[in-house]
């Protein structure tokens, strides 16, 4: 086991080996599960029934950083578009800033109007984000991540943990498009990488 551990050391530099990425290999066995379970998966029958797992990018912890989070108290809701004609209602929840790769960015966070008034995702709150990486190994709408409400002015935020929107496995859903404030300069590669040919 050492020696494999070396051996991986060596080929991803970048990974944690060992308990420091247990929260990464957590995230991906739960989406994976989601999409295997016909009750919560977002695949039709039949590529549910083919499909092992979804393919990801290696976990790199230069990815999972701290960010400053500045509440925005007065933002008005407004209508998000989304992948369908329909439009969601949101609203800016706050900002974060924080350092990525040496350079400064600021992404908004936002809270759905219909999920805010459930009791299971009240504190709910909706990251969606686009980078260079998006149609050439991501999915071309972007990706997402999700947060809580917090309780401090510092929030840990883990790219490692970015998921693709159910529009990337299948027709038919409403998925919000990443607004364009929140485009990131750099190509984020680490989580949920595109599926098959979307």
């Amino acid at each position: 086991m050492r020696f494999l551990s070396i051996f991986l050391f060596l080929l991803f530099p970048g990974v944690v080996i060992g308990q420091q990425d247990s929260t990464f290999i957590a995230f991906q066995e739960e989406i994976n599960s989601e999409f295997k379970d016909a009750a919560t998966s977002p695949l039709s029958e039949k590529d549910r029934e083919s499909f092992e797992a979804l393919n990801f990018f290696p976990f790199d912890p230069d990815f999972r950083i701290e960010a400053e989070f500045l509440r925005t108290p007065q933002e008005v809701p407004f209508a998000m578009p989304t992948t369908s004609e329909k439009k969601k209602m949101y609203v800016k929840y706050g900002e974060l800033y924080f350092t990525l790769k040496g350079k400064e960015f600021k992404l908004n966070v936002y809270q759905s109007l219909t999920l805010s008034q459930t009791e299971e995702y009240k504190d709910y709150l909706f990251l969606p984000f686009t980078d260079p990486t998006n149609g050439v190994t991501t999915y071309g709408g972007g990706r997402y991540l999700d947060l809580t409400i917090p309780a401090t002015k510092v929030v840990q935020l883990d790219f490692n943990k970015a998921y693709n929107p159910y529009c990337a496995y299948s027709g038919g859903y409403s998925c919000p498009n990443p607004p364009a404030e929140n485009k990131l300069g750099i190509p984020v590669t680490v989580g949920v990488k595109k599926y098959g040919k979307h």
